[in-house]
């Protein structure tokens, strides 16, 4: 939940409290059934990611960014560790990166498949003890749907804000639109980005064909996902790169 007390970095104990819209995201969490829908396995899942890594990689690109390895990088709802994983794979090297995840559960499973070198701090991410302008890079993937409080949400975004350097910048992914199935998650538009980043200089780029419909048509067969996605009105999620102007 919500917290008060800072982080420890020693195995990645947190920044626990509760009450307010942790506490609730915490219980939205807690009635979801478990599933595999979202296992690597599944061949929409494998080219999901394979689609989103390549966009991810261009924006590395369009920044001007050619090496990895001294970059500084904090997930924001860093889940079991997968998208850290992906770093590590792409050269980002375990001391320059950590994670803060909401859910107990989440952060073991992290901590486990993770180097103990990569830091890992549970809880509230407002209250993370992390020094203003010391990150390169904000990662936050599917977290801001994931928030029903409007000042909560730009609550964390100011967070975030605080810890990215000048020239640094944030890597978004998430709903773009409502998801019918789901009232605990909201889609957040372009518009809404810009409101939370009002500094930021954003370039962004729908993604991610929608997941129902990748799962009906990698059933029939897996090619039928990229002439889909092909279809930019058929894609649910939208990737961004939100940089803070620099000195």
């Amino acid at each position: 939940g919500a917290g008060a007390a800072l982080p420890r970095r020693a195995g990645g104990a947190g920044v626990n409290g509760g009450g307010g819209e942790p506490q609730a995201v915490a219980e939205r969490y807690a009635r979801r059934t478990t599933s595999d829908l979202y296992s690597p396995l599944r061949p929409e899942v494998c080219r999901l990611l394979q689609e989103r890594q390549r966009a991810m990689l261009g924006l590395f690109a369009a920044a001007g960014i050619a090496a990895t390895h001294s970059l500084r990088v904090t997930e924001v709802g860093s889940g079991t560790g997968g998208n850290l994983l992906e770093l590590l794979q792409l050269g980002f090297q375990p001391p320059n990166l950590q994670g803060i995840e909401l859910l107990p559960e989440r952060h073991a499973q992290a901590r486990a498949r993770l180097p103990e070198a990569v830091r890992l701090f549970q809880g509230d991410a407002t209250m993370a003890a992390i020094e203003p302008a010391s990150q390169d890079l904000l990662l936050q993937a599917t977290v801001f749907s994931s928030l029903l409080d409007d000042n909560f949400q730009q609550r964390l975004a100011d967070t975030m804000w605080r810890w990215l350097r000048p020239g640094g910048a944030v890597l978004w992914y998430d709903f773009a639109v409502n998801n019918p199935r789901n009232p605990d998650v909201r889609g957040v538009p372009l518009a809404r980005v810009r409101q939370l980043f009002p500094e930021g200089r954003l370039s962004a780029r729908r993604v991610t064909l929608a997941p129902p419909l990748a799962r009906v048509l990698c059933r029939l067969h897996p090619a039928l996902y990229g002439l889909f996605n092909g279809l930019p009105l058929l894609r649910t999620h939208r990737l961004a790169w939100i940089a803070k102007p620099g000195p």
